[in-house]
């Protein structure tokens, strides 16, 4: 039997080549199959030359196709590193910094503790002292001014000396101190200061206070609430012109905040010398600093 070889014609019309030229059939001619050739068809040379039986289309489209797979894959491989890359290096781009925010407050509240001491041997009498010296007090608050529901007087405490192991072997000291406090709580933070400094006359009618842990009188801030709006946004505005002014220095430009810290409220004495204490001041300063992170253009 004789071997039939498979060579590709270059077809004519009639595809009657004779399978000697080995090129690709001409594009829409027909074969003795009645198949009509298409551009890059070969034929399959043998007793009949059939076009589209093993066409060299099919195979480079499959290579086109295999090549257009690959390609896009080194395509997707080279955009995804690189895109990535490119976001770490724009998350780079970024600057922090701190905007400050001062406000001068005044205290709306005044806490006054009146606390005052009587001693003695009989404790009746003692106790006896402690009322008088108190009402002495509530009229004085009165005549200033203070409202009865701003004025609490605590209970009574009382302290025998000889219950106590560590009692000095003073024969003269008092057997009992007896100690009370008078409470003033009034918004009327100005009433307060004026009258603290009107107590001399309790002192000379025998009026005894026990001032020994600093000052009698605090002064609070309350409506810290009522300013924080206005100064995060004060704070805010301060941090974005540095944030300008660094952006220009480095040729970029200042986009949104990336992450933000309001930071700390604190309220400081007005006049900050040495030892000072804001409970002690009515006027107050009330500062915040806060750390805003920009992104950088």
């Amino acid at each position: 039997m004789d071997e039939i070889v498979k060579k590709e014609c270059d077809c004519g019309p009639e595809c009657t080549c004779g399978c000697n030229e080995g090129k690709p059939c001409t594009c829409g001619s027909k074969g003795k199959d009645g198949k009509k050739c298409k551009c890059g068809d070969s034929c399959s040379c043998g007793d009949n030359c059939k076009c589209g039986c093993h066409s060299r289309s099919c195979g480079g489209f499959s290579r086109f196709l295999a090549g257009l797979l690959i390609g896009g894959g080194l395509c997707a491989a080279g955009y995804f590193p690189g895109y990535y890359y490119y976001q770490t290096k724009m998350n780079a781009n970024s600057v922090t910094v701190k905007g400050l925010s001062e406000m001068d407050v005044k205290a709306d509240l005044a806490v006054w503790e009146l606390k005052f001491v009587v001693t003695g041997n009989d404790l009746a009498l003692a106790q006896q002292e402690m009322e008088q010296k108190g009402k002495l007090i509530a009229a004085f608050l009165t005549e200033q001014g203070f409202a009865a529901e701003e004025i609490n007087a605590s209970s009574i405490n009382t302290n025998d000396l000889l219950a106590n192991p560590y009692r000095s072997n003073d024969i003269n000291a008092s057997r009992y101190i007896l100690n009370q406090t008078i409470t003033i709580r009034s918004q009327n933070v100005d009433l307060v200061e004026k009258s603290l400094g009107q107590t001399g006359s309790l002192i000379s009618q025998g009026v005894v206070f026990d001032n020994q842990y600093g000052s009698p009188v605090s002064y609070v801030f309350t409506k810290l609430n009522d300013i924080k709006p206005k100064m995060l946004e004060e704070a805010t505005k301060n941090a974005e012109a540095s944030a300008r002014e660094f952006a220009k220095s480095s040729d970029s430009e200042v986009g949104k905040i990336r992450r933000a810290n309001q930071g700390v409220f604190s309220i400081l004495p007005a006049e900050q010398t040495m030892n000072a204490s804001e409970m002690t001041q009515i006027n107050k300063k009330v500062r915040v600093v806060s750390t805003i992170e920009y992104w950088l253009k």
